[in-house]
């Protein structure tokens, strides 16, 4: 494993490792770039705070605990994913799949990149599999939160589908990261929080194929860096859709697992960038599937999600701004599959009626034998 890790650049644990030997020597956590591609920190300072350990080992060694520590939470995340669409999650079960997620695009990314989103997709996914009134539920939210703003968005999912207790704990558990990372890191907090959170540049160019959200599609299918107003009119028109929808399937329907989905996705729609290595929700997604019998649509999906076909469009340069028409699908296969998925989602939900005992759902009417319920 030695001689493969040291092939792998794993740029983005490098920029972990960087900042948390910013945060131990006392430097300028957003003034320095690390790698060969000048990559800079653009996560908030408490998560600075949190890689601190990893300057403790030499980078070889951080590159192996980094791969064996994303193999297993996979195999965590498809453990969770089963529990959380109830179905059986045997040993068997568990070891196969998490062998065919390693072969997912976003998967094996984050491997090879050596990112975190495995370690938030297992945090926010446990918290929110966890009965509403399991004590302190949302607290593990608002953690992923404070390292990777985006998990925020479920924050606000628990508040309107009525789970006040959980949002609130989860928004007072964000708090606490911002505070505690400003009561470490004054400086830097207050760089961040009025200057570079605004800065998504920093992140990289949005309109290369790297990047699956809407933003990164509509540059690309319009042929410009800046789609201009289209993109933010889109992005709030998809939030507040899928905001909707999740709360409908959740309060309506009484079908917890695709009001999460629903908002992951969502999520990762309208964020200026979300890279192909963020989209390891597909791991809880074709877990959903299955549990609800659309076996045929998990099967194509999990081909979107190992066909890798952003990387075999011309992706060299400014090459993402010249594709044409017949490539654009192949270009942005990952926000094309949310919206369809979003689709799916309102069709079911329009078709389905709604379950008695939940929130906007009419009384159930009674029935007077077993005969009677089979007619109706």
């Amino acid at each position: 494993m030695l001689c493969i890790v040291q092939r792998i650049p794993m740029a983005d644990t490098l920029v972990y490792r960087a900042e948390g030997a910013a945060v131990a020597n006392g430097t300028d956590l957003y003034g320095f770039t690390v790698t060969k591609w000048d990559l800079p920190a653009t996560y908030p300072p408490f998560a600075a705070i949190l890689f601190v350990p990893t300057t403790w080992l030499p980078v070889e060694a951080l590159k192996i605990v980094f791969v064996a520590g994303n193999a297993t939470l996979l195999a965590f995340l498809v453990h969770l994913s089963c529990r959380f669409a109830r179905l059986p999650a045997r040993p068997g079960v568990v070891l196969a799949a998490t062998a065919f997620g390693l072969w997912l695009e976003p998967v094996f990314q984050t491997l090879l990149f050596g990112q975190i989103n495995l370690a938030l997709t297992c945090l926010v996914l446990w918290d929110l599999a966890r009965a509403d009134g399991a004590l302190g539920k949302g607290f593990a939210l608002g953690i992923a939160a404070g390292v990777k703003l985006t998990p925020a968005v479920f924050i606000v999912h628990l508040l309107m589908t009525g789970r006040v207790r959980a949002g609130l704990t989860a928004l007072a558990s964000f708090t606490g990261t911002v505070l505690l990372g400003a009561l470490v890191l004054p400086v830097a907090s207050i760089d961040f929080w009025t200057r570079r959170i605004f800065e998504t540049d920093r992140v990289g160019k949005p309109w290369i194929v790297d990047n699956q959200s809407l933003q990164g599609l509509l540059a690309r299918l319009l042929h410009t860096p800046e789609p201009g107003l289209l993109w933010p009119v889109a992005a709030v028109a998809t939030g507040i859709a899928g905001l909707w929808l999740a709360r409908r399937v959740v309060v309506r329907d009484g079908r917890e697992t695709w009001g999460v989905v629903i908002i992951a996705f969502t999520a990762l729609l309208v964020s200026p960038i979300s890279w192909s290595h963020h989209w390891v929700w597909c791991v809880p997604l074709l877990a959903v599937l299955v549990a609800e019998g659309y076996v045929r649509t998990a099967a194509a999906v999990a081909a979107v999600f190992t066909a890798r076909t952003l990387w075999l469009v011309p992706h060299q340069g400014e090459l993402d701004l010249r594709l044409p028409w017949w490539q654009q699908p192949l270009a942005s296969p990952y926000p094309l599959l949310a919206a369809g998925l979003l689709l799916l989602a309102a069709h079911a939900s329009a078709q389905a009626q709604p379950v008695p005992g939940q929130r906007g759902a009419p009384p159930p009417v009674p029935v007077r034998n077993e005969y009677a319920q089979r007619a109706d």
